[in-house]
This record gives structure tokens, C-alpha cells and sequence, in this order.
């Protein structure tokens, strides 16, 4: 077993959920293994979050978050974990963001936070770093992540399973994309922070990256999930041909911007009498998504210019305005064409308040677990923070627990062959992943489209088995192969839950 480590603790991703276990562990003198399977650590879900994190607002109270949340998740979100968010939350921000990994968030001339409302909050509440929270938060975590002496950052290496010796696991199986040869990591501790799956469709507001691979391993695994079924479609993507990925962050609505058609006509106002253009993201997303589909449209717009003063946007929303302009619309004089996009998952695996998962020894968190504090869908802006107070939750369980000594077992190699299976095969099974997951088990369901989207997946599934054994292992065809399997996983949980809740909407 040369290709073989040992750690204390082992960390698959290092987004804001795996950066800060990490570094809360390693800070206390824990030697922790942190796995990301890009080149540049920063590339996570975190990076692209613009809108900014949970905080408390100058009226606020833990009581009123709770109840936003519950009220958001359409009452299917546990209580317990909102509470734990609620009342525990606030008090990290300011700890390990702000003075740990000092992130600078806005602040007003009177030195107060500039607080920013989004979408089904009662409280303007949310701080921010302009409209790129995330960018700062991730560059300022991975570099403490990089220069901390107890941790060991391996880049550039894919997850492929974990390893388990009954019903414990013991760390996990990879593949180094530079040697092509796989290596096993075992550790007496072993935290899942690989982020949500969004961009198995064909419309995304994720990165490529977030293909499902963390919950395709614990299916493998055996490990209980739940709630998959409730996949939030963020309402403002940037629609532009080609296609892009771009988020118009829910902010820009909060600061005044409408959902118009192509004649300045509002469109929500219909829909949602009261809370208009700042009802929450199913809503809107459902709504625009049925205007279009109503007039066969391409997309609808958003309209900053007639509601926003010209200094405001180009002050709040520097990198939305430069992206938009470099692509050819001035959002200071011009609409906005936005559809709705897959953006967030709002189950994933089970994970008890300390971050505990069915698997002994093995923790979830971030976007890839299910704490039950989303429910049947995400209140804007709680995902960095859910993700910052479970994995401060995991790290306080782990220095209580540590465990004893790093569990061997030997394993069989993989073996490997040499035949690559084609870059153009993998793309078109891709793209046909994206385009059932998109058509069939989109922002409104059926029976019918469910049962032939299940068919079709179960079908392409037993195929990418056989490329998988057969075919040399690579980051590409080990993703395909794990978007395919949460493909499934997702549209069995749609097509067995009959009840239109949340972000799970049947029209049957």
C-alpha cells in the first residue's frame, strides 16, 4: 500500500463548511488532511456566492430569523437546527470571519454594516463585500488554510469512494489527477464538504464542479439521505447565448430592481400581491418560469436602471455591472434577461446537530448534507452561515471524541486501465444528464416526465458502470459517473413525494 496516508482528521473540500473545520481543528493542534479536487482550492460554491451571510440586523432577533427560515422552508425545516443557526450563528460570523480570517465586510460612514434585505426576510440583516461575499471569504479561508502548519492541503484530487470496515468509515479512496494513480487517505475522523449538484442541469447557476460526486459516494456507501427532492431554482441567472452562468444575486431585488417583461411591465406584482419582486426564491423562480412559459419567451428582464440611482449599482454591484457590460448590456440604462437556474440543494445526506452522519465517524456538511434547517427550500443567504455553525458544531464533537489510534485495513488495488474513454463521449452523456434533469425533473414535475426521466438515468447508469470498470479512471468520467447516480437519487425522490411543497412543485 505505497500510494497509502494516515491523519487525524480527513476533510473532502474546502469550501466555507470544510475551511472552517479545518482550521477551527488544526488552530486547536490537530493535524487534518484537507482534499479539494480542483488546482485552484478557491473554486467551490462559496466563490460564487455574491448576495453575503446571515448576521444580525439592528432590529433583529434570533426569534425573527427562526421564523423567516421556517416560514421559507414552508415549515419542513426542523426546528432544532434552525434554533442551533439562529442563536449560535451571529455570534461566528464575527469570530472567525471577521476576526479570525479578518474578511472586511461593507460598512456604512458611521462604521456600521451596511445590511443588505433579500428575499422572504422580514429584517434587513445580511452584511456583504460589495456583490463578491463569497470571493472574499474563500480567498481569505484558503490562504489561512494553505499557511497553517497542522494542515495538509492536497489539490487536484478526486473523491472517489470512502473506505469502510463494517459499519465505520475509515477515511477515503482518490484519484491524483497529476499521477493518474489512486491514493487512500485513512483517518480516525472523516468530514464530507463537497458541495451540492446543481450543475447536473442543463440551466446552472454552479460551477461545474458541484456534479453530486459527495452524494453519489454516500449512496455507494449506504449512508441515509433525504429531502433531495427539493432543489432550489434560483430566479435570476444571467440568460445570455452562449450560455452562461452567471447569478444576478437576489440583493439587486433587494435594493429596489423588478421582474419586467421586455415592455417595463412588472411581473410580480400578480403573482405575489404582497411581497412582490422580494417574495422567496420558489416563488419567483416558479413565477417567471410560467410567464415564460405562458408567452413562449426566451426570459424575462430585471430592471435596475428605473429603480436603482446610477451611483448605487456601480457602488453595490461592481462585478454584476463589469460581467453584464463585458457582455454587451449596461445594467445602469439597459434591462436584464434572467430565467431561473438550478443553484441550490436543499437535502442532501442526513447530518444530526453535531454534524454527525449514519456512518460512524463520518461528518457532513455544507450544501452535501441535510441539517434540516432549509426544509423544502433555502432562505437567501443562510447557506455560508449554515455551513460555518455545523462545522463549528463537528470541530467542538471531534475534539470530544478524537478517537484512538487511524484504522488500516487493506485494500485491493483498482486497477487501472489504459484506454481512455473519449472526452467527446463523456460530454454527450453529459449534456444528456443535464438536459433530462432540466426537461423532466425541473421547476414543475409530473409523474409522466419523472417516471421516463428514472427510466432513462437507470438506463445510462448500468452503461457509465461498465465505461467506469473498463476505462482508465479521470476526474471526468468518475464525475459523469456520480452525476448520473444523483440524477437518479434525485428524481426518485421527486416522483415518490406527490406533495407539492416548497421548491418541489408537481402538476399532478
Amino acid at each position: 500500500m505505497s500510494n497509502m496516508q494516515k491523519t487525524d482528521v480527513l476533510v473532502i473540500g474546502c469550501g466555507i463548511a470544510g475551511g472552517t473545520v479545518a482550521l477551527k481543528l488544526a488552530d486547536k493542534g490537530i493535524p487534518v488532511t484537507v482534499v479539494t479536487r480542483t488546482n485552484e482550492p478557491v473554486e467551490s460554491n462559496t466563490y460564487y456566492a455574491q448576495g453575503g451571510v446571515v448576521y444580525k440586523g439592528e432590529k433583529d432577533t434570533p426569534e425573527k430569523l427562526a421564523q423567516d427560515i421556517m416560514k421559507a422552508g414552508a415549515d419542513h425545516s426542523d426546528l432544532k437546527a434552525v434554533n442551533i443557526l439562529a442563536n449560535e450563528g451571529p455570534e461566528l460570523v464575527e469570530e472567525f470571519l471577521i476576526k479570525r480570517i479578518g474578511v472586511s465586510f461593507d460598512k456604512l460612514a458611521n462604521g456600521h454594516f451596511s445590511f443588505a434585505k433579500e428575499g422572504g426576510h422580514t429584517e434587513p440583516r445580511i452584511i456583504h463585500v460589495a456583490d463578491a461575499t463569497g470571493v472574499a471569504i474563500e480567498d481569505e479561508l484558503v490562504d489561512s488554510l494553505a499557511s497553517h502548519p497542522n494542515i495538509n492541503l492536497l489539490k487536484g484530487m478526486t473523491a472517489i469512494d470512502f473506505i469502510k470496515n463494517k459499519d465505520k468509515c475509515l477515511g477515503g479512496i482518490f484519484l491524483d489527477q497529476k499521477t493518474e494513480k489512486t491514493i487512500q487517505i485513512f483517518a480516525k475522523k472523516t468530514i464530507l464538504a463537497t458541495g451540492g449538484f446543481s450543475s447536473i442541469y442543463l440551466h446552472t447557476a454552479n460551477p461545474a464542479g458541484a456534479r453530486g460526486d459527495g452524494l453519489a459516494m454516500a449512496e455507494r456507501a449506504g449512508i441515509k439521505v433525504k429531502d433531495l427532492e427539493y432543489v432550489q431554482f434560483h430566479p435570476t441567472v444571467f440568460h445570455m447565448i452562449p450560455e452562461s452562468r452567471f447569478l444576478i444575486s437576489e440583493a439587486v431585488r433587494g435594493a429596489g430592481a423588478r421582474i419586467v417583461k421586455a415592455d417595463g411591465t412588472t411581473v410580480m406584482d400578480y403573482y405575489d400581491k404582497e411581497r412582490k419582486d422580494m417574495a422567496t426564491r420558489d416563488v419567483v423562480a416558479r413565477c417567471i418560469y410560467e410567464e415564460i412559459e405562458k408567452h413562449n419567451l426566451e426570459h424575462l428582464y430585471l430592471d435596475l436602471y428605473s429603480y436603482i440611482p446610477k451611483k448605487t449599482i456601480l457602488e453595490r454591484f461592481p462585478n454584476i455591472y463589469k460581467t453584464c457590460l463585458n457582455c454587451g448590456v449596461d445594467i445602469t440604462k439597459e434591462l436584464v434577461p434572467v430565467i431561473p437556474a438550478a443553484h441550490y440543494a436543499c437535502g442532501g445526506v442526513v447530518a444530526d446537530e453535531w454534524g454527525r452522519t449514519s456512518l460512524e465517524n463520518l461528518y457532513a456538511l455544507g450544501e452535501v448534507a441535510c441539517t434540516g434547517v432549509q426544509g423544502a427550500n433555502r432562505l437567501a443567504s443562510t447557506s455560508l452561515l449554515e455551513g460555518m455553525v455545523f462545522a463549528n458544531r463537528t470541530q467542538q464533537d471531534i475534539l470530544e471524541n478524537p478517537g484512538n489510534n487511524v484504522e488500516i485495513v487493506e485494500l485491493e488495488d483498482i486497477e487501472i486501465s489504459k484506454k481512455y474513454l473519449p472526452l467527446a463521449m463523456i460530454s454527450r452523456y453529459m449534456k444528456k444528464i443535464k438536459s433530462i434533469m432540466w426537461h423532466h425533473v425541473g421547476i414543475i414535475r409530473t409523474i409522466k416526465e419523472l417516471k421516463m426521466a428514472v427510466e432513462e438515468l437507470e438506463e445510462m447508469s448500468k452503461e457509465l458502470d461498465y465505461y467506469y470498470t473498463e476505462f482508465e479512471l479521470t476526474d471526468d468520467l468518475i464525475g459523469l459517473r456520480n452525476a448520473c447516480t444523483t440524477g437518479v437519487m434525485v428524481t426518485k425522490a421527486a416522483l415518490a413525494n406527490e406533495q407539492s411543497l416548497g421548491c418541489h412543485c408537481r402538476r399532478d
